[in-house]
């Protein structure tokens, strides 16, 4: 059976948006969807015994939930193939080990226990920042979320020639069939000569071209695999994570590389994908390149 798409419902609305979005992504892909819900209540109500006939509340709750998420994503997608799980584990660690087999995790930005102060729930947060596989937080206005502006914005980082963020961008516009707007950018020298105008013009052309120069080596592998995609090609001077936050008002998914340090502990997500996360207008997939430890000889 193919890769899923895995998408996490607790019947809050940016689950409902999460599962939406995932079904939409499933059928474009040509995949199933797994719908999971991720539930502790054996250890707050006890494990049933066979004799006992009724239920507990929190167990029907939760097959309550999956259910009526299997019913609507049949109505929105017909003819998708979908599996449903109740997993008696805490959200996070479920999600992540679901991710292990999928195509593609999905997760909404805030669920039920999110904080009203709260940008980013702290699940989908840890989920961006720990999966094996790409990750997407579901989140934007509905413009983004119905795929209108039809453009897929990808933020080019140092660590980006061919990766796995810009192939999944790539893949990502193919199916969809829309402009993949790529940005790069680059930032003064803190020592510039801002005190000489000419000088100072000569400094940026500088910056700029290597930015634009390093635009070219990331994507030239897959603008030769995939040469009908619609491609814009953007430096632009200032920090990463303002440059991409503010571009995402106009994209329907917003595509961030994240470095992973497969022996190290703790949120690995960079500044890019954290703010991103939190301040992107539209859905975000966060999408690993896994890399060897320091300890493991890595330069």
């Amino acid at each position: 059976m193919d890769a899923p798409v895995v998408v996490g419902v607790d019947g809050s609305d940016g689950s409902l948006a999460a599962l939406d979005w995932a079904a939409d992504e499933a059928m474009r892909r040509g995949r199933p969807l797994r719908i999971v819900h991720a539930s502790l209540w054996e250890r707050y109500e006890g494990v049933v015994l066979a004799s006992t006939a009724e239920r507990p509340s929190a167990q029907v709750l939760a097959e309550n939930i999956v259910g009526t998420a299997a019913d609507r994503a049949r109505l929105r997608v017909p003819g998708l193939t979908i599996t449903t799980d109740v997993l008696a584990e805490d959200a996070t660690g479920a999600l992540l080990k679901q991710g292990y087999d999928a195509v593609l995790l999905v997760v909404g930005s805030r669920g039920r226990g999110a904080l009203a102060g709260l940008l980013l729930g702290s699940v989908g947060l840890v989920v961006a920042a720990r999966s094996s596989g790409p990750v997407v937080v579901v989140r934007g206005d509905r413009h983004a979320l119905e795929g209108r502006h039809e453009r897929i914005l990808l933020g080019i980082g140092d660590h980006d020639v061919d990766s796995p963020a810009v192939r999944f961008a790539f893949h990502e516009a193919a199916v969809r069939n829309v402009e993949l707007d790529v940005v790069r950018t680059w930032r003064r020298a803190a020592r510039d000569p801002v005190h000489h105008p000419l000088m100072t013009g000569e400094f940026d052309a500088h910056f700029e071209r290597r930015a634009s120069d390093f635009l070219d080596k990331a994507l030239l592998p897959m603008v030769r695999e995939h040469p009908q995609i619609r491609l814009s090609r953007s430096t632009v001077e200032g920090p990463a994570r303002r440059v991409l936050a503010e571009r995402s008002a106009a994209a329907d998914l917003l595509v961030v590389g994240a470095r992973r340090r497969d022996s190290l502990f703790g949120l690995e997500l960079g500044r890019v994908a954290h703010r991103a996360l939190h301040h992107a207008e539209c859905p975000v997939a966060v999408v690993p390149q896994h890399h060897p430890s320091p300890a493991d000889g890595a330069p």
